[in-house]
């Protein structure tokens, strides 16, 4: 399945971090990546979210609007917007 991609705005990005908006339609995704640095997520709208992981795994979560959590390096998945509306939230990585 083809999948339209989020659109990613680079904010910031010095030697302490780097700060990125990404905006997803409805069916958008980021594609497969794997996060090199700590990061924080601030939701800037309701997030519907279906998160693909290693080993054919995926699940849904919900993340409400103006929710702030953080993951350590490591992490690997392809985000997609699993609702009916528009999302958005920016992510800050830790150099």
């Amino acid at each position: 399945m083809t999948r339209h991609q989020a659109t990613a705005t680079q904010l910031i990005d010095d030697d302490r971090v780097r700060v990125t908006r990404f905006d997803f339609e409805p069916g958008a995704e980021t594609g497969w990546h794997r996060h090199e640095m700590d990061y924080v997520i601030t939701t800037l709208t309701d997030c519907k979210m279906l998160l693909e992981e290693p080993g054919d795994e995926s699940r849904e979560v919900f993340i409400s609007a103006g929710t702030v959590y953080r993951r350590e390096e490591g992490v690997e998945h392809n985000v997609i917007n699993g609702g009916d509306k528009p999302m958005s939230f920016v992510e800050t990585e830790l150099k």
